[in-house]
Parts: C-alpha cells; structure tokens; sequence
C-alpha cells in the first residue's frame, strides 16, 4: 500500500515532473491528429480512384490491341462469372487534342480512351464524373441543348463555379456559327466572346475561344478543310468526353458582382458545343498518324488531377474505325484493355491471380492488374509518408521518456536517505522497484489520457479550428483550390488511438525502469552512512 501512497505523493508534489507529462500529452495528441488528417487524405484518395478505374484491367496488344476480345470476356465469364457485375472492351492511347484560342494554336498531349457507354456505366463510375444531368442517367456522345452544371454536382461546396458552361450546348454552337448573330443570354448579359478569360461585355460577337480551328500537328484535314455540306449550327462530329482541366486555364478567387463575396471561378477555353481535332497514331509498324475533328459534348471531372487533365473519351466504334482496328476480313475489332467490375466483398488479389492464370491470358503478352496493382506507386508513396511521419512525431514521446529516465534519478539521488530507511524497515527491492515503475506508469496514464483527449477534440472540430486560424491569419489555412475539399478529411480509427496509448505507456514504464533498478540495489546501510 506504500508504494501506491508515494507515487501519489510524487504526483502532487513533484512539479518537474509535469515537463514529461506535457511532452507526452502533446506527443499523443499530435500523433492522434496527424494520423487521422493523413488517413483521411488517405481514405478519399483512394476512394477516388477506385471510383475512376475499374477493379481488374487487362491489358495487352500494346497500341494494336488484340481482336478475339469477345471470346476472352465469354471464357472469363464461364470461370469467374460469379465474382463478376460486369466488363466492358475498351481502346486507350496516346494521342494529341488541338484547337485555337484567339488566333493561336494550342496543343496537349492526352490519352484518348474509346468506350461503350453503354457497357462502361456497369463497370466505372465515369458516367456520374459528367456535367450533364442527362448524361450520368443515359450517358451518349450527344450535344445537349443546354443544362450543363455550372458547378460539379458531386459537391458544390468542394467545387468551382465556370461561368462559360451555361452557355454550353446547340445553343452557343448555333449562335457563334450565325454571322451577326446577336449574343445576349437570359441573364441579359452579352458574353464576350473574344475575350480569352471570359467574361461579359456590351458588344455582341460570334467568335468563341474554341470555335477557330487548329492545323493537326501530323497533317492530314483540319476543321477548316470540311465539306460545305457540313452545317456546324445543325450537325456535329462524333461527340468526345474532355476532361476538365485540359479546357481550364485559370482558377482563382473572384468577386461576385451581384454580393460582393470572394468565390472560387474556373475560365475555360473550351466548352461542350466547341470543335477540336485530334490527331493519333493509326495501327502498323511503323504507325501513321490520323487526324479528326471531334465535338465536345460534356465535360468530364473526377477531381484526380492526373485524369482530369490528360483523359478525352470517344466513342470506341470511331476509335476502331480511325486506328484501322477493323479487320478487312474478317471484320473482327481490335482493343487493347477489358475493364472489369468485381461483386462486393470479392478479393481482388485471387481474382486477378484467377484470370491471369487462364491460357487466354499469357504472362508474356497480357497484363492483368487491380486498380491497386496501377496506383501502386502512388499508394506506397502515400503509406510511407504516413509512416515516417509516426516515427518522426513518436520521437516526441521518447524525448518525454529521457526527461522521466532524468528526473527520477534526481529523485533517486536526493531521496536516497528515504530508501535506506526504508529498505532498514523491512521493504523489499522489488517493492521499491515497484514505487518508481508505478510512478513511470502514473506519469504515462495521466500524459496519454490528456493527449488522447485533447487530440479527439481536435480531431473532431478540427475544421472550425482552421476557419479560426484562417480568420485571426487572415488567410486560408486550409484552401478547397488546392485539394478539391471545402473541410479537412479526417479518419478516426480506435486501433491507431489505442497503438498510441498503448506505445507512449510502454515508454513512460521503460523510462523508468533503470533508476528504479538503481534505487532496487541500493544498500541501506550504504545508503545511511553518511547520514
């Protein structure tokens, strides 16, 4: 009963020993933010881009692709037809999208991905990253005749608003290809067309940023070479999915006019109703290069800055078509991937193990990979971040844990005297050990129980605490621009709080564990002589 009635003693009346308390607490609470922050980051990272790529991808072919796809999907279907929701055939490749912005040229390397839309929204969640409502129901390569979302309906608050996307669709294509045409909107605004960053004007005009046309870059026909028989306010060419940020050229904080409040606005160069021409490499050895003209009827935005940039979607039938991918003979059609989407709860890894391991699919000339397996890179990166980022903060703890190792030899030297009398009296070695490792332990409980409270609190209102620091630094601590959130990702998970708690006690008690041997082996007669 002694030993527990001087640690307590020791508690209330050792100050010093506060320094390690506090050390430790704000070790724990640091360690419980950080890692739940990170895993949040972690968790909607991965959450995106498991909602962009399909569970399995085959690959193989190379830019030619491979033509018995048809017959690979049926034997796939016969040997995991119960782990399967569904597949699809797709062809991506490298390839160049050009148009014109006030008289200049443009050019941006892309991958150009052909797709069954109708087949593709079992498999991805593509369809639901599309600004038009109709889109993400029945998704086609159609123009729309206006109703593209001004903001991403996925969220608005995480979103920017584009103010050239009301006027996308027919009505915009007809207007600008109408020589005098007249250019006010409902809004009673007249859009100024010529200006590369938008916005309105008092003078009508028919040039649009995306409306003048671009030469190829490998030859071939340009917008400006159609036929005259095409009529641009009547008819498009095949339609394309373009990714948002290969149309987007600013995204800053403007001033409403209408409420004079700052909001987040993204200027784009071109919009659904706009012309482009792509140009791509052709099937042979070695490859020719093709050129068409394209449409953009929607705008295509995961919030994965890696897809949003370099993804344009056609139709697969024109990409077979263009590529020569058609067999004359045989009329068969090449493809180069077939996406798969797996049932819930099916393991990934045995999946892909299962196919690979099919004769249809040879080690040699097919690759066959789950979403995971193509973000390894970036996922590992992600992982050993989170982890150097715990050692490094775990080294505050052990900091704590020297400053006890410290303090408790001064206690040992000036409390010698009391040990000695002690140990005279009768106390074991072991009930003196004991005194010291239960202060350790003392002084580790009180530590990560502060930490761990003060941490869930900031963990749990951590976004109001970044609107204040942002208000008293006058500045954004945490800006939505930059990842695409409107609050701070946080993932709470009981087993990190409880490997924290549990670390941080096992070195309080092992900080204490060498001067309570110390004071274990001291002689009393030793420790009383000169007393």
């Amino acid at each position: 009963m002694y030993k527990y009635l001087l640690c307590w003693r020791y508690l209330l009346t050792r100050f010093i020993a506060l320094a390690s308390v506090i050390s430790v607490m704000l070790g724990v609470a640091t360690l419980i933010v950080v890692n739940s922050v990170m895993g949040g980051f972690r968790y909607e990272m991965e959450d995106r881009l498991h909602d962009v790529m399909s569970d399995i991808t085959i690959s193989g072919g190379g830019l030619d692709g491979f033509q018995d796809y048809e017959e690979k999907m049926a034997a796939i279907r016969r040997v995991a037809g119960d782990k399967i929701i569904g597949m699809t055939p797709t062809v991506m490749i490298p390839a160049m999208l050009s148009y014109k912005v006030s008289g200049e040229s443009l050019h941006q390397q892309i991958n150009l991905v052909g797709i069954d839309v109708n087949s593709m929204k079992d498999v991805g969640g593509m369809t639901k990253f599309l600004q038009h409502p109709a889109n993400r129901e029945n998704p086609a390569f159609t123009l729309h005749e206006s109703g593209y979302d001004t903001y991403n309906h996925l969220n608005k608050a995480d979103s920017a608003y584009r103010p050239m996307m009301k006027y996308g669709g027919w009505d915009i294509r007809r207007k600008k290809f109408f020589a005098g045409n007249d250019s006010t909107y409902e809004d009673g605004e007249t859009l100024d067309l010529s200006n590369p960053a938008g916005g309105t004007s008092q003078q009508g005009s028919s040039f649009h940023p995306g409306m003048a046309t671009s030469k190829p870059l490998f030859g071939g026909p340009s917008i400006d070479d159609v036929p005259k028989q095409f009529n641009p306010a009547t008819q498009t060419y095949t339609g394309a999915f373009l990714g948002v940020g290969l149309s987007t050229y600013s995204r800053r904080y403007e001033k409403d006019p209408e409420t004079g409040e700052e909001k987040l606005v993204e200027r784009m160069r071109v919009i659904p109703g706009d012309d482009v021409v792509i140009s791509f490499p052709q099937m042979g050895n070695p490859p020719t290069f093709g050129t068409e003209n394209f449409t953009i009827v929607d705008i295509y935005e995961c919030r994965m800055s890696d897809f949003d940039t370099k993804f344009v979607f056609i139709p697969i039938e024109k990409m077979q078509e263009l590529r020569l991918m058609i067999d004359p003979i045989t009329k068969k059609r090449s493809v180069n991937q077939i996406l798969i989407k797996a049932k819930p709860g099916v393991k990934l890894d045995e999946l892909r193990d299962t196919i690979q391991d099919m004769s249809d699919f040879p080690y040699l000339f097919y690759s066959v990979q789950t979403w995971r397996d193509q973000e390894s890179t970036l996922l590992a990166a992600v992982a050993m971040e989170t982890q150097l980022l715990n050692l490094l903060l775990f080294l505050i703890i052990a900091v704590a844990g020297f400053g006890i190792l410290a303090i408790f030899y001064m206690i040992v030297l000036e409390k010698m005297r009391d040990i000695g009398i002690m140990k005279a009296l009768g106390a074991s070695a072991f009930g003196v050990m004991q005194i010291f490792l239960c202060y350790s332990l003392v002084l580790g409980l009180v530590g990560a129980g502060l930490g761990t409270i003060i941490g869930l609190n900031i963990v749990w209102n951590i976004n109001t605490i970044a609107h204040g620091l942002s208000y008293v630094l006058g500045h954004e601590v945490f800006d939505p621009s930059i990842y695409m959130f409107s609050q701070i990702p946080t993932l709470l998970e009981p087993m990190m709080v409880i490997k924290v708690v549990i670390g941080t006690l096992g070195i309080a008690v092992l900080s204490g564990v060498l001067p309570a041997i110390r004071a274990a082996r001291l002689h009393p007669v030793r420790a009383l002589r000169f007393e």
